[in-house]
């Protein structure tokens, strides 16, 4: 809209620009074009999202993108963003949407809690001379051991999901992202030897190879559900809700619903996929634990359920009902959490931070005595190890990455997932842009990450005089507080720095 002034500003440097037009095929928002008159660059600044393809690639170094120094008469109230949405939505009549997690200036709390460290009365472990396990298992546990009159050991551990490190990809469907990188994660997964997750969108057939490190989505507009996908994975996940967008369902534009994506999500190409708020078979937790026990029928009881749920305020009461379903593991999201493309509204108002969430759920179900019923894996906004271990010590068993694992890709955070032109070959399904993010390449890099946040698992773990993921699960004296108010300690279940 010609009110809106753009957002970024396109600096070349013309003594440096050789007009190679590399910028110009590179880019899919079309922001830069070759004048033949003057022989020169030109650029579109209202299409540029920041994505930083142009600067990457430009041979001479002659571009650089900047935010604009054009302001508003903003005050405390009126926010230039405030402004600029009320003259889009004046101008379309439309619902505003976004992509990727919240950004608001909301209290991010693992930057608020410390770890401790040991120093002499238990003195820390050289993770690089003695051993760290890291290996997770993620299922029911058994709360005594059974013996036969023999006195031999009963076997009967349900099935688990066993992890070389305690993180997993998250989910993210076929469709909202590309082939290449779906591929990525599988590939990554397995050579891993922990877990990525399909999304609502199916499992392509060619994936199908990778099912003893894939988990399986059923949302609730079952697109690419069937028996054969329910067995192709290792677990499966019932998704009733997610961080992004609590309360309402996934939104995928007919875009980006192309002929292998349809296939896969089993609907028409070209058609929206929408998938409604609830599960119109879930109303309650009788409804949930129908579901989860005629998915364990259909892979004869062979693989665990995992049931995900968005981070709200009554979240502990909700995983309390859910651990009595009968699922094995609870994922819960954060509002920090990723996405494709959710309402703006939604993704920036609703939903509570992950920390405060699972440190609720922990000790809910702990002194409810049934924390060995489930286990618990979070999402939204893990964003290094030391994000990761305070998780854990806060009580959860494994975290999603999501945002984490697509910048390994190649994302910039350029937040425009939901227009299929991604610049990087990650969120689009056009095969000219999907082309530029090679799997092989993609996946040796995921496996970089995870390898590093493992090295430094270790390092941090060992450094507390602790061994194991396990005996760091829900170990909350190994935490403290910096500037939190007593709320905040005592849902977190933590002292503060100091004490």
């Amino acid at each position: 809209m010609e009110w809106i002034y753009p957002e970024f500003e396109v600096i070349r440097d013309r003594d440096r620009c050789i007009a190679c037009r590399v910028c110009e095929r590179q880019c899919a928002n079309e922001v830069h074009r070759y004048d033949p008159e003057t022989k020169k660059m030109t650029a579109d600044e209202s299409k540029c999202v920041s994505c930083h393809r142009c600067v990457a690639l430009c041979p001479t170094r002659a571009l650089k993108i900047v935010k604009s120094g054009h302001t508003f008469r903003e005050n405390a109230n009126w926010s230039r963003q405030s402004m600029e949405e009320i003259y889009r939505q004046a101008g379309s009549g439309g619902v505003l949407l976004s992509s990727m997690g919240n950004p608001k200036e909301y209290p991010v709390y693992w930057d608020k809690l410390l770890l401790n460290a040991s120093q002499v009365t238990n003195p820390p472990i050289d993770p690089l001379r003695e051993p760290m396990e890291t290996k997770t298992f993620l299922g029911k546990k058994p709360t005594r051991v059974r013996r036969d009159e023999q006195g031999r050991i009963v076997p009967g551990l349900p099935p688990q999901l066993e992890l070389s490190t305690p993180i997993l990809f998250s989910a993210m469907s076929y469709g909202s992202i590309s082939y290449n990188a779906h591929q990525s994660l599988a590939q990554a997964a397995s050579e891993l030897g922990i877990f990525y997750n399909t999304g609502e969108g199916g499992l392509h057939r060619d994936f199908y190879q990778y099912g003893a490190n894939t988990i399986v989505q059923v949302a609730s507009g079952r697109f690419g559900v069937h028996k054969d996908y329910l067995n192709a994975g290792a677990a499966i996940e019932i998704k009733m809700g997610q961080g992004a967008k609590p309360g309402i369902g996934g939104h995928l534009p007919g875009a980006k619903i192309t002929g292998d994506v349809s296939r896969t999500r089993m609907i028409p190409a070209g058609t929206d996929a929408i998938s409604p708020a609830p599960h119109h078979d879930i109303y309650s937790i009788e409804d949930l634990r129908q579901l989860v026990y005629s998915l364990k029928e259909a892979t004869n009881y062979q693989k665990p359920v995992i049931v995900k749920i968005a981070a709200v305020h009554n979240v502990a009461a909700i995983a309390s009902g859910i651990a009595r379903s009968g699922a094995d593991v609870i994922a819960i999201d954060g509002f920090r959490g990723g996405t494709g493309a959710a309402p703006t509204r939604i993704r920036d108002n609703v939903g509570i931070p992950i920390e405060l969430a699972l440190a609720a759920v922990d000790q809910r179900l702990r002194e409810e005595g049934i924390r060995n019923e489930v286990s618990l894996l979070v999402g939204g906004s893990i964003r290094s190890s030391a994000d990761l271990l305070k998780a854990i010590l806060l009580g959860a068993d494994g975290a999603y990455i999501g945002t984490a694992a697509l910048l390994a890709l190649g994302c910039h955070l350029c937040r425009s997932c939901h227009s299929g032109r991604c610049n990087w070959g990650i969120a689009t399904q056009r095969p000219d842009l999907v082309k530029r993010l090679n799997p092989e390449v993609g996946a040796k890099r995921l496996v970089n990450l995870v390898t590093a946040w493992t090295h430094e698992l270790k390092e941090m773990m060992g450094g507390m005089g602790i061994n194991s993921i396990e005996a760091a699960r829900g170990n909350r004296l190994m935490l403290r507080g910096v500037g939190l108010t007593d709320a905040e300690l005592r849902v977190l279940g933590v002292k503060h720095a100091g004490e």
